[in-house]
């Protein structure tokens, strides 16, 4: 019997109707049996501050860091703010590469999607989440990317990913990570 790989996900949007958000709930439909995709939300994820951290790790960041040490990859679906990683996200990274000696990222395969009302989808802040990888250890999906562009034209107004090219492209970005997380399970 095959595998079924467990999945921590996040977007980096607090925002409920958030393309991310979005992107993430048609993830989960779309995924292929050997991967279940489990969302976590970031609304409780205080800032990162090392006076909190010594004080006690707040219970909100314990819990996604032990959701995502035990699952057997990570997905993260980021927007673009300023050309840009939104805040609320770098601050995610943040909080699960503490103590660097134990960070949740070190090693844990990743894959990296966005969706943007823009021209260039999420290009930047991906490129910049990738920099942030390269310091946690984090082993990052190089390719198939997915760059949501014109993400308004895609979705509808409840948040249904309705573009079928677009549903087609993940279904086949989503069966690609299960073979990186696969292929990084047996090393």
């Amino acid at each position: 019997m095959e595998r079924t790989f467990e999945i921590a996900a996040i977007a980096g949007s607090l925002r409920q109707a958030s393309f991310n958000r979005a992107l993430l709930r048609a993830a989960t439909e779309l995924a292929p049996a050997d991967l279940h995709i489990t969302v976590h939300d970031l609304l409780s994820i205080p800032l990162y501050n090392a006076d909190v951290e010594a004080r006690g790790v707040p219970a909100a960041v314990e819990e996604l860091r032990s959701a995502v040490r035990a699952a057997d990859g990570l997905l993260i679906a980021t927007p673009e703010y300023n050309y840009g990683v939104p805040g609320v996200l770098k601050n995610t990274v943040d909080w699960l590469s503490r103590p660097p000696e134990a960070s949740a990222l070190r090693g844990k395969p990743a894959a990296i999607v966005g969706a943007s009302p823009g021209m260039v989808g999420t290009a930047r802040a991906q490129a910049q989440l990738r920099q942030a990888f390269a310091f946690t250890d984090t082993l990052a999906m190089n390719q198939p990317e997915i760059l949501v562009a014109r993400a308004h034209e895609k979705f509808d107004q409840n948040g249904v990913l309705t573009d079928e090219k677009t549903r087609a492209f993940l279904a086949k970005f989503l069966a690609a990570f299960a073979s990186w997380v696969a292929r990084l399970a047996t090393r």
